[in-house]
């Protein structure tokens, strides 16, 4: 069995300038790939030379950009606080996401990544609940994959708390709404947990899966907790993702508690609980042949 790869998205830093050091803090606790959390004041994407230095700090961390999170708010086109969305039913709106989303997709021009990861409107909690249309989001959808597919990039809608964005939708959406070409998706643990059965979710977006965000919650809020300090079932979630198949990387998408070291030496613990529990799962599995 090959090693399946374990990542961070540099949502941990997001109220930081993201520096070499970032970069470098996450490859020194194990992980091998990274997914950049399109902000711009967390990393100045619009800046070709920011972008190349980004290259480079991977380069010499020796890590992969797994993928990128698109953009979901910028204080240069909303207020503090306020989700940008490609699904809104305003044009103006979803003009300036869309502006956005595209700037932050051009990485890959420069930067070889695998997915490129998109919400569709705003979490239903979110203050002001809104931007969550289906035409504007297959528009949005199928504009942003005329970009991404000639570079090699796979786009994948995430799983939120909102009714376009839950599994079975989703997986409705890229089989039925969408029809410039084969679109992902990325199972966000905590989300579906929020949402309902983390496995029923597994089980129904399996067939679409591009890539899966990590941590854990209560069952109350989206705490971006280090996965075993909240109440998913883990050997239990785990197991599902083996039996689909999914063999892609499992990026750990985490809110920083204490300094992000120690919340990376907490991830780090994590991870080697779940590479445990994955190699009981698979040991205790008949050999095929």
């Amino acid at each position: 069995m090959l090693q399946r790869q374990f990542g961070v998205s540099t949502r941990l830093y997001r109220n930081q300038r993201l520096t070499r050091d970032h970069v470098f803090e996450i490859a020194a606790h194990g992980f091998e790939t990274v997914e950049l959390f399109a902000q711009r004041t967390h990393l100045d994407y619009h800046n070709p030379s920011v972008v190349a230095d980004l290259q480079q700090w991977l380069a010499e961390a020796r890590v992969e950009l797994h993928g990128v999170h698109a953009p979901v708010s910028d204080p240069s086109v909303s207020r503090p606080g306020e989700y940008m969305s490609i699904a809104s039913a305003d044009a103006r709106a979803r003009g300036l996401a869309m502006a956005e989303v595209e700037r932050a997709l051009q990485i890959a021009r420069r930067i070889p990544m695998k997915v490129f990861v998109l919400h569709l409107g705003w979490p239903r909690a979110h203050k002001g609940f809104g931007g969550s249309n289906r035409d504007a989001a297959r528009r949005s959808v199928e504009e942003l994959f005329e970009i991404a597919d000639p570079l090699g990039v796979r786009l994948a809608v995430e799983v939120i708390p909102n009714d376009l964005s839950r599994p079975g939708s989703l997986v409705d959406f890229a089989e039925d709404d969408v029809e410039s070409g084969e679109i992902g998706i990325c199972l966000d643990f905590g989300h579906a947990h929020l949402d309902g059965d983390l496995v029923d979710a597994i089980e129904i977006v399996s067939g679409h899966l591009a890539s899966i965000h990590v941590h854990d919650n209560r069952g109350r809020a989206d705490d971006h907790l280090v996965p075993f300090e909240g109440t998913i079932d883990w050997p239990a979630a785990l197991t599902a993702v083996q039996k689909v198949g999914y063999d892609g990387a499992l990026i750990f998408e985490l809110a920083q508690r204490g300094s992000t070291r120690e919340t990376l030496v907490r991830a780090r613990a994590a991870r080697r609980r779940m590479e445990t529990l994955v190699r009981a799962e698979v040991g205790g599995q008949p050999e095929k042949g």
